[in-house]
C-alpha cells in the first residue's frame, strides 16, 4: 500500500517556519540594508538545508517551505498579468488578530506570464530536490481565491463589466500556469484553497451576500473553473488541493463541517488529492468522505495540527484514521498535519523542533498503518 506517486501516505501541506536568518536578511531588504541578490543567497542557502532536512526525516515530497514568500497567496496572485499588490484600510480579520493591510485586485485583462518569478522558485527547488531523490511540490493558491478574496469590488469594472468573462479568464491564466510549470518540470502541483471551507461558514456566507455576491452558485462556479485549469495536465502530473479555515499565527477564520460543499468537492472537480484540515472540532465529522469517488483520488487526512507544538499522541492519530476509513477506503487515505506551519512569513506559534516532530511522526504512523 507504499505510494510511489503523490500525494504520499505521509505527507506535507506546504509552507514552513522561516529560519531566523531569513526573517532578519527580509527585514533588511525592506530597509534598504541589503539588495535583492544578497536576499536570495540567503534564501537559497536556507532551501538548500530545507530540502534536505525533510529527506532526512523520511518525507518522499520537499517543499521550498515557501521561504521567498510574505503571504501564501497573494505573492503568487499579485504576480499575474492584470493583477497588483495594494493596501486596503484594513487588514484580514482572524479570531482575535488581524493581519497587515495588503491584498490583490485586478486592475487588467488577466494572463499567465511567462516570467512569473515563482517558476524560477520552483526550477531552483527541483535541482535541490533531484539531489537528494525527492519530488519537488509547488503550491500555488487556487484560482478561487482570487475572486473570493476581494469580491466584484476587487475586480476592475472597466476591464470586467461583465463577471463570467473574468471567470473565463481566471481559468484560462490557471490553464496556462499548469503548463508552464509542468514545462518547468513540475510533476506535483497544489492549489491552496480557504474557499471551500468558507463556503461550509454560515457567517463567511452571509459576508459574502451582504456584498452583494450569489453566494448560492459559488460552488458550481468555482469547480467549473478548477477543471477547465487542470484538464489538459498530461498524466504523469499530480495537482491537488489544500482546504483550509485560516491559518494566521495559529489563529483561523472559518468553522463548519465539509457537508455542504463535499459531493461538489470531493465527486465534483477533478483533482488527484485533497488535503482536508481535520485537526479540531471546527471541521466536523468524516462523514462527508462518503463522497469520495471509489478509485485513484486521495484524502491527505489532516489530524495533526500545525497550529501549536505540542505533538500528539500516535495511538490518537492513528485511531482517527481508522475512524475516516469508515466512510473512505483506507487505501484512499494518507496523513499530513492540517495545515502549512506559516502560511505568512510571520509563522505559526511553535518552534521549529516541534515542527519537524510533527512531520517525523506523520511519517511513522505512515510506515506503520500502509507498509
Amino acid at each position: 500500500m507504499l505510494r510511489t506517486k503523490p500525494p504520499f501516505r505521509a505527507d506535507e501541506v506546504g509552507s514552513l517556519l522561516r529560519p531566523q536568518s531569513i526573517k532578519q536578511a527580509r527585514a533588511q531588504f525592506e530597509k534598504g540594508e541589503i539588495g535583492a541578490a544578497a536576499l536570495k543567497r540567503i534564501e537559497d542557502d536556507e532551501i538548500v538545508k530545507v530540502v534536505r532536512r525533510q529527506q532526512e526525516i523520511g518525507l518522499k515530497l520537499a517543499t521550498d517551505g515557501e521561504f521567498r514568500r510574505s503571504w501564501w497567496h497573494f505573492d503568487f496572485l499579485a504576480g499575474l498579468t492584470g493583477c497588483e499588490l495594494y493596501h486596503p484600510e484594513t487588514g484580514i480579520q482572524f479570531a482575535g488578530i488581524q493581519t497587515r493591510n495588503d491584498s490583490v485586485r485586478v486592475i487588467g485583462k488577466l494572463d499567465f506570464p511567462a516570467d512569473h518569478p515563482m517558476l524560477d522558485h520552483f526550477r531552483f527547488l527541483k535541482a535541490q530536490c533531484d539531489a537528494v531523490g525527492n519530488t519537488p511540490k509547488m503550491t500555488i493558491p487556487s484560482p478561487a481565491v482570487l475572486h473570493f478574496r476581494g469580491g466584484r469590488k476587487a475586480i476592475s469594472k472597466d476591464v470586467y463589466p461583465d463577471i463570467e468573462p473574468f471567470f473565463d479568464d481566471l481559468g484560462r491564466t490557471y490553464r496556462k500556469a499548469v503548463k508552464a510549470f509542468y514545462d518547468a518540470g513540475c510533476r506535483y502541483l497544489q492549489f491552496d484553497d480557504t474557499v471551500w471551507a468558507y463556503l461550509c461558514s454560515q457567517d463567511e456566507l452571509n459576508k459574502v451576500r451582504a456584498r452583494g455576491e450569489d453566494a448560492d452558485n459559488l460552488q458550481q462556479i468555482y469547480a467549473r473553473m478548477i477543471n477547465y485549469a487542470i484538464a489538459d495536465r498530461p498524466a504523469d502530473m499530480v495537482i491537488t488541493t489544500h482546504v483550509c479555515r485560516g491559518n494566521f499565527r495559529s489563529t483561523w477564520i472559518s468553522s463548519g463541517g465539509y457537508e455542504p460543499v463535499a459531493e461538489t468537492m470531493l465527486a465534483g472537480t477533478n483533482y488527484d488529492g485533497y488535503f482536508l484540515e481535520y485537526d479540531s472540532e471546527r471541521a466536523g465529522g468524516f462523514e462527508p468522505l462518503r463522497f469520495l469517488p471509489k478509485g485513484d483520488k486521495i484524502v491527505v487526512v489532516g489530524v495533526i495540527t500545525s497550529k501549536f507544538g505540542e505533538l500528539e499522541k500516535k495511538a490518537d492519530i492513528v485511531s482517527r484514521l481508522q475512524e475516516a476509513a469508515k466512510y473512505a477506503p483506507m487505501e484512499q487515505l494518507a496523513v499530513s498535519p492540517q495545515c502549512g506551519f506559516a502560511s505568512t512569513e510571520e509563522g505559526n506559534i511553535l518552534s521549529e523542533d516541534e515542527q519537524w516532530a510533527k512531520l517525523a511522526l506523520a511519517v511513522e504512523i505512515s510506515r506503520e498503518m500502509w507498509g
